[in-house]
């Protein structure tokens, strides 16, 4: 049994890695992306940008802006996951046990 959940584990975290998600702050002078497994995997900052106070803050918007996004996108997956695990019909639960 427990065999079966760590390969659901695997998958899901397989599944995560390959969602990306882009952020932007500051009109898209700084962009970040990640993936859903929450891992920052780009940053890229425009070289208009010089002012080493206005860098840090749009970096930190742009930042939690893609975290937010990837962990909305982390819990629809999951969502859709348990959906998946129950018996016909109770799909629903899913959505219930997400919102808690």
């Amino acid at each position: 049994m427990f065999g079966g959940m760590e390969e659901m584990q695997k998958q899901m975290q397989e599944k995560l890695v390959a969602i990306e998600v882009v952020a932007e702050a500051g009109d898209g002078l700084v962009k970040v992306k990640a993936n859903a497994a929450r891992e920052i995997l780009d940053v890229s900052i425009s070289a208009d940008l010089t002012d080493k106070e206005e860098i840090e803050d749009l970096v930190l918007v742009a930042i939690n802006k893609v975290l937010a996004a990837a962990a909305e996108k982390e819990q629809t997956e999951m969502q859709g996951m348990i959906g998946n695990m129950l018996p016909g019909g109770m799909g629903g639960l899913g959505d219930l046990l997400g919102g808690i």
